[in-house]
């Protein structure tokens, strides 16, 4: 595809070229006919302009392709053996060019003044100091030492704004609020993005005649605009869209793949459309699941009972986490607060579930 832009571009240039010196040139041929005593009726101006600028034309069209391919190879080329230079000599030879430029510019300068052969003699000067100056430099470079580090740290700091990680925010996350205490924690690094069109999906909720919609929209707001103004972790908003995609999650696959990014959600199918296409996830649920305290069992904990199971006799309670808990025979100790003894723990999509049975009622079994 490049090359045949190429291609256009030179025929073009040809055509245009052609038919500048086949309208100035011709005429004078033309005149040097006539001046000779030759009978010649010379024709109209433009048809030399036509005839020229075909000729030049057809002839680019089929030289260009080579000329292009002959460049391509001479900067591979040319690529290849920089890539074998180390870093520090390119930054060395550089900085020796441009201090042996600006000597040659003051010690040359009064020598454009001669007449004729000054601009020749300034010109020998500026190369001769060019030469000598970049071979100063290189076989003086370990004590130019202090250069090489400045550039590389200046060369560190532009790969790693390059190499910076996006975190792309999705409604979920946002609605959820807990984006807010990990990024207070520092453990989130790089940049969080939010892009236009979760904006406008956030707007549209916030806007919903439904009161619970209403208040998730604003709440969702409250928190980017909290995020923005109390956080130190950056924040950029994607004004971009994929209008050929409408749905919000499809954009933001879209996204992530366009920023190599990662998305931050607490929607499931969002997190396996992800996952089947290969972009990583950061999923909340799982964060949080993955840092609530291991309990085993066997262990003993306080546990309050607040209502009944599903089974005959079974209570549950809660830790502060949101864990459930389900004791065996706790229906009886709805209301109270009591020791329990952790008989099994179960991990489950939704989260993780502990059962657990009265301390009291193990000990009397056990006295028994």
């Amino acid at each position: 595809m490049i090359r045949r832009v190429f291609q256009i571009i030179g025929t073009l240039l040809g055509i245009t070229a052609g038919a500048l010196l086949s309208y100035h040139a011709f005429p004078e041929l033309i005149t040097v006919i006539g001046g000779s005593g030759v009978a010649f009726t010379p024709p109209p101006p433009w048809t030399y302009s036509v005839a020229g600028g075909g000729l030049f034309g057809i002839l680019f069209y089929f030289i260009t392709p080579p000329i292009v391919g002959l460049g391509r190879r001479v900067l591979d080329w040319c690529e290849s053996r920089l890539k074998k230079v180390p870093t520090q000599d390119i930054i060395l030879v550089v900085f020796g060019m441009i201090v042996s430029l600006l000597l040659s510019l003051l010690i040359s300068y009064p020598f454009y003044k001669i007449p004729h052969v000054g601009g020749y003699i300034a010109l020998l000067i500026t190369l001769g100091l060019v030469f000598f100056g970049v071979r100063f430099i290189l076989s003086r470079k370990e004590e130019f030492s202090f250069l090489t580090t400045f550039f590389n740290r200046s060369a560190r700091a532009f790969e790693a704004a390059d190499n910076e990680t996006f975190k792309i925010l999705d409604t979920s996350a946002i609605i959820d609020g807990r984006i807010v205490d990990i990024c207070k924690t520092g453990f989130l690094e790089g940049v969080i993005v939010v892009a236009g069109f979760v904006l406008e999906e956030l707007q549209h909720i916030a806007d919903s005649p439904d009161l619970l919609k209403r208040n998730r929209g604003r709440r969702g707001l409250d928190i980017l605009n909290k995020i923005q103004k109390e956080m130190d972790i950056p924040v950029q908003i994607y004004e971009g869209d994929f209008e050929e995609l409408s749905e919000v999650d499809s954009k933001l696959v879209r996204l992530s793949k366009v920023l190599n990014g990662k998305i931050i959600t607490n929607d499931f199918n969002l997190n396996k459309v992800c996952e089947l296409q290969g972009i990583t996830v950061l999923n909340i649920n799982e964060l949080a699941n993955a840092v609530k305290p291991v309990v085993l069992p066997g262990e003993e904990m306080s546990a309050q009972i607040i209502k009944d199971g599903k089974e005959i006799g079974q209570g549950v309670a809660y830790l502060d986490d949101g864990t459930m808990i389900v004791v065996e025979g706790g229906k009886r100790h709805i209301g109270e607060t009591i020791e329990v003894l952790v008989t099994s723990v179960l991990q489950t999509a939704a989260g993780r579930m502990i059962f657990a049975k009265p301390k009291s009622s193990v000990e009397k079994v056990s006295g028994v």
